[in-house]
């Protein structure tokens, strides 16, 4: 999922060309996947990344940019996805094959959020912009997903890689360190 303008990251780019430590967030995403057992990677584009969508080395999914949801609805609808399919966010820099494999591991059928503890992220010092509860504990989605029929779940990762979404310039800074 590409299609975010990067606002609040204040940056003369569309946010998932934002470079963290040189590298643009989209690029070090795709590697992650390319680098799990994902078989198909496509770029979820929207008319507020068109640098985005042709900067991208992979087939893309264009979509209105009528917010996450509504783009991945339209994602969904392309006649080369089929369910289920996993779904990353483009603002994960810290994200490796192996953290996708461990995601997929806990795939069981259906839908599934990955989410992480909200004291990790305010631990490390990255932004909190959505939580949840899930069984008494406070966690936060990942923008690691995968949606399929029927029931919902959550597995909850105690993982930077899945906790640092570059939302702000003080994330991309987190982000940076922790590469080091």
């Amino acid at each position: 999922m590409c299609g975010g303008e990067g606002t609040r990251l204040d940056a003369d780019v569309e946010k998932p060309l934002f470079r963290v430590d040189g590298e643009p967030m989209v690029d070090r995403v795709v590697a992650a996947l390319e680098a799990s057992r994902i078989d198909s990677v496509y770029a979820v584009v929207s008319p507020h990344a068109p640098e985005t969508a042709a900067y991208v080395d992979c087939p893309t999914v264009e979509t209105a940019g009528e917010g996450y949801v509504a783009d991945l609805q339209d994602a969904l609808a392309d006649e080369r996805i089929d369910e289920p399919v996993l779904t990353v966010a483009a603002d994960l820099p810290l994200l490796d094959g192996e953290a996708v494999d461990g995601v997929l591991d806990a795939h069981e059928g259906g839908s599934l959020t990955a989410a992480v503890p909200t004291f990790l992220k305010s631990t490390l010092g990255v932004s909190v912009d959505a939580r949840f509860v899930h069984e008494g504990e406070e966690v936060a989605p990942t923008g690691v997903n995968v949606v399929g029929d029927e029931r919902d779940a959550t597995v909850v990762r105690d993982d930077a890689r899945l906790a640092v979404n570059v939302n702000r310039r003080e994330d991309a800074a987190v982000a940076e360190r922790l590469l080091l």
